[in-house]
């Protein structure tokens, strides 16, 4: 892939700074991926209980709680699957899109959000999440990020969970602090027993510590001890990316970050630079494990340990 042609250059450089290395993995990956052809994009409607279902096209994955007193909504993709997406919808129930929670601010969860606001839906998140839509963090070359129009904003933010009562459900939508960003949701439909974390936690690939956009190492291991608490043994947990999976799933996601950490720590410990570290891949022992992040059978394991290194790295 051509990234990882990018990342062979960046570990025969010679005395790379550790921040710089940390930036190039992140523009590598991104040059590796392919702008996605929505016009080709499917979205599979997967049923989990009699009023609640997911979608899946390009992007997260999207909840659709259905009901007579209207639909709510987890994530709303990118903007050109919207159309798809509402005709999706509208083969589950008839009743009119009321409400949009984002889960965090990356635009393949919030994309389709001046969309749906057009629709008449309300959006709720977090505070952080409506101040990076309007501020958003510069690309990873450097260009100005662009602002969201005031349609795709949230219209009701928040810093406490707070509760939805619709359709014979009831709905928290649960702050998790600084994890894969700073304003990550979890939310948490009681009688369905089922639970949706967006990016903090991904069943496939290693994880995406977003600094740039607030995200913290141990704000994602204590997001994902949330997600474990909250859990029974039959809770359905619903990822921002990948299959669905139970409580066992995430603890076992949760002990390999500790191990990498602990293994990247002890490399720091030794001296050893970025490049060093990475190269020494400190998630060896896991990778049999940790399914693909995509078929081309990239896991972005350099990405993750890049960004555990520069977490430890920091001041504290």
């Amino acid at each position: 892939m051509k990234h990882s042609l990018t990342l062979i250059s960046i570990r025969r450089a010679l005395a790379v700074p550790a921040a710089f290395l940390i930036l190039s993995l992140i523009v590598a990956a991104s040059a590796g991926a392919q702008a996605p052809d929505f016009s080709k994009v499917a979205i599979k409607t997967t049923k989990i209980a009699d009023n609640f279902s997911t979608l899946e096209g390009q992007g997260g994955m999207i909840g659709v709680l259905s009901g007579a007193d209207g639909i709510l909504m987890v994530d709303t993709q990118y903007a050109p699957l919207t159309d798809k997406i509402v005709a999706a919808i509208k083969q589950i129930s008839p009743s009119p899109i009321r409400f949009v929670i984002n889960t965090h601010v990356h635009p393949d969860h919030t994309g389709g959000n001046a969309n749906f606001g057009k629709l008449g839906a309300t959006i709720f998140a977090r505070d952080e999440l409506r101040g990076r839509l309007i501020s958003p963090a510069p690309g990873a070359n450097g260009q100005p990020g662009t602002p969201a129009p005031e349609i795709a904003l949230p219209v009701v933010t928040f810093e406490n969970k707070i509760t939805f009562h619709l359709d014979g459900e009831t709905v928290d939508a649960i702050p998790i602090r600084k994890a894969h960003t700073d304003g990550d949701t979890m939310v948490y439909f009681h009688n369905t027993d089922v639970i949706m974390t967006g990016d903090f936690y991904r069943s496939i690939g290693y994880p995406n510590i977003d600094r740039v956009n607030g995200g913290s190492l141990d704000g994602m291991i204590a997001g994902l001890a949330q997600v474990a608490a909250l859990a029974g043994p039959n809770t359905k947990i619903i990822p921002g990316h990948g299959p669905t999976v139970d409580r066992n799933a995430v603890v076992a996601h949760r002990d390999m970050i500790l191990g990498v950490r602990d293994e990247v720590a002890k490399l720091i410990q030794q001296g050893k630079t970025a490049e060093e570290t990475i190269a020494a891949h400190p998630t060896a022992a896991f990778d049999a494990k940790i399914p693909p992040a995509n078929p081309a059978g990239d896991r972005m394991a350099d990405r993750f340990v890049g960004q555990v290194y520069a977490e430890l790295k920091q001041p504290k």
